[in-house]
Parts: structure tokens; C-alpha cells; sequence
């Protein structure tokens, strides 16, 4: 097995690229570029400086990845992007370089970002994450794993977005959303739980109705949220685990969350 890059493309000797990478036509390569084996580079693709991507992604047209942070904050010191394994990424991507001395732009495994997506810098990507076409996300927003974003929504900086989310298209998203649940509207709200994600993800009728009881209950509307979560809190080792997901995702919180329902 070898590496198959095209006349046209220009590849750093300092870079490591592993058997099985494909380049293709007009592709850059900077020097300190790490690509995993079987990844393919569609033509017109830029890898900048600091950037390791892992095994078996594809790569579209026009994507630049590693580019330096859009931030008034960065100093011109060494960070990185890292991408996982199984990604597909589509045309037009930007992914910048974190703020930061040494910190992480983080893309996980078997993630698929469409067209024209912007990941600024310091984000984190769980895995099986899906991103529609035009979503911002700004800097050190945080997205767990299974949550897909519908077209053109946009993320505030330092939001965090929990697993098994769906977050609506074309509307922004300006404070944490919790595990499991479907977030749209302006302002955005909880409008229910990811049943349909939840059920391809593996979780049993009984977990999902116990999860839906468990938000029903904290945002019951006799009493205030602030003392529906401290009552939990103190009662978060006799949950389920994903009770507890979603307790400690809570405890997280610097931006405040998104309320349930109008």
C-alpha cells in the first residue's frame, strides 16, 4: 500500500501521511500535518500547520482545516486541531486552530459535517455527531456525542450541547441543551425529547419514558427550576444512570440552559 498524491498537489516532506491517504489535485499540505491511513483528500483541500487527522475520512472540495482562530485573543502560539476516525466532511468546511497555548480543536469519530459548516476555535465534537449545511458553531462551544444540528442554525460561544440532542435548523442556540432533548424556537426551547434518536441509539422504552418523567419533573411549573434541581441533585445517586447524565450536565452550566416549553 502507498500514497497516492496528485502532480498538481503540494505536500510538505515534514508532513506524515500514512499508506492508504489519497491527495488529490491542488490539495495543501502544511509541515506539521499528521493524516491517518485510508483518508482521502478530494481536490482543493487545505491542511494547515498543527493539525492530526485520523484514519479513513473523506475530505471535500474547498475545506480548510487548521487555519488560524478568528479571535482577538490568539497570540500567534502553538495549537492544534485533532480529528478522529470515520469523518466525513464535506465541501467548503472551515475547522481553525484553537486559543491557546497547546489547546485542542476537537472533531471525534465517524462525525459527518455537510456543506459550508464553520467549526471556530477550541470547539469539541462527541462522536456520531451530524452538522447540516451552514451551521455555525463558535469558539469553545462543546457538542456530545449523537446529536445532530439542522441547517444553517448557529451556536453562541461556550455553549455546551449534550448528547442524543437535535437541534432545529435555522434558529440559535444562546444556552446549554441537555441530554436527550429536541431544542428549537426563537427563543429556543426544550420542545420534547429525541425519541426517535434515542430509540437507533439502543435506549429501552422504560429508559426513555423514565428520562421524560425525569424533565417533566423539573421543569413542573409549581416551583421554581432552581429548587426542582437542588432537590434532584441531592438525590442523584438513586437515579438511573442517564438521570445522572443529566444531572451532572446541569452542574456544568456557565451560560444557563434552555427552559422547557413556551
Amino acid at each position: 500500500m502507498s500514497v497516492n498524491v496528485h502532480p498538481s498537489a503540494i505536500v510538505s516532506k515534514k508532513a506524515e501521511i500514512s499508506d492508504g491517504v489519497t491527495i488529490g489535485p491542488f490539495c495543501v499540505i502544511s509541515d506539521n500535518v499528521k493524516i491517518g491511513s485510508g483518508t482521502e483528500l478530494l481536490p482543493f483541500v487545505s491542511i494547515h500547520d498543527y493539525v492530526t487527522i485520523g484514519e479513513n475520512c473523506k475530505i471535500c472540495e474547498y475545506t480548510a482545516i487548521g487555519g488560524e482562530p478568528q479571535d482577538h485573543g490568539f497570540k500567534g502560539e502553538i495549537s492544534y486541531v485533532r480529528i478522529g476516525n470515520n469523518n466525513l466532511i464535506r465541501e467548503n468546511v472551515t475547522i481553525n486552530r484553537a486559543t491557546g497555548e497547546g489547546n485542542e480543536t476537537v472533531v471525534g469519530n465517524d462525525c459527518f459535517i455537510m456543506d459550508g459548516v464553520h467549526l471556530a476555535h477550541n470547539t469539541r465534537l462527541g462522536d456520531f455527531v451530524t452538522i447540516a449545511n451552514k451551521v455555525g458553531l463558535s469558539g469553545f462551544v462543546q457538542v456530545g456525542s449523537h446529536t445532530v444540528f439542522g441547517g444553517m442554525a448557529g451556536v453562541h460561544q461556550f455553549v455546551r450541547i449534550g448528547d442524543f440532542c437535535m437541534i432545529g435548523g435555522l434558529y440559535r442556540v444562546v444556552k446549554d441543551v441537555p441530554h436527550y432533548t429536541l431544542a428549537s424556537g426563537e427563543p429556543m426551547r426544550l420542545t420534547g425529547l429525541n425519541k426517535v434518536g434515542l430509540e437507533r441509539g439502543g435506549f429501552s422504552s422504560e429508559t426513555i419514558r423514565t428520562i421524560y418523567r425525569f424533565y417533566r419533573e423539573l421543569y413542573r411549573k409549581d416551583r421554581r427550576f432552581t429548587e426542582n434541581l437542588a432537590e434532584v441533585s441531592e438525590r442523584r445517586d438513586e437515579y438511573i444512570p442517564e438521570i445522572r447524565h443529566i444531572i451532572d450536565f446541569y452542574a456544568g452550566t456557565k451560560r444557563g440552559v434552555t427552559f422547557w416549553g413556551k
